[in-house]
């Protein structure tokens, strides 16, 4: 194996690896979310871990954040949570950083 296609070996290593990642960074945000939204919507128990599974459920239906922000935004409607796209978008993003950081402690 020449040093060229070990090079080529070693790139395509790191990008499965950083996409593994991504991939599990998004799933723990979508938890953490469902969390969130369960405490605003007065949810509480077992019923917490439930609700925040199906958010990370319904982030498989379509390829983006649209669908888990339409589950999760009617469902605080629907509970009369006041809240707009914008700052519950705003709230995934600090939940994005918040479950990058606890998967980055845990591979530490």
């Amino acid at each position: 194996m020449s040093t060229f296609d070990e090079r080529e070996k070693g790139f395509e290593n790191k990008y499965k690896r950083d996409q593994e990642f991504d991939f599990k960074v998004t799933a723990r945000r979508n938890r953490l979310l469902g969390e969130w939204a369960a405490g605003e919507m007065g949810i509480t128990g077992d019923a917490v871990a439930d609700y925040a599974k199906e958010v990370v459920a319904c982030d498989f239906e379509e390829s983006g954040d649209d669908d888990v922000v339409r589950k999760v935004l009617g469902d605080l409607e629907a509970k009369g949570v006041s809240i707009d796209e914008h700052g519950l978008r705003r709230q995934m993003g600090k939940l994005m950083s918040t479950a990058r950081d606890q998967l980055q402690a845990e591979t530490d």
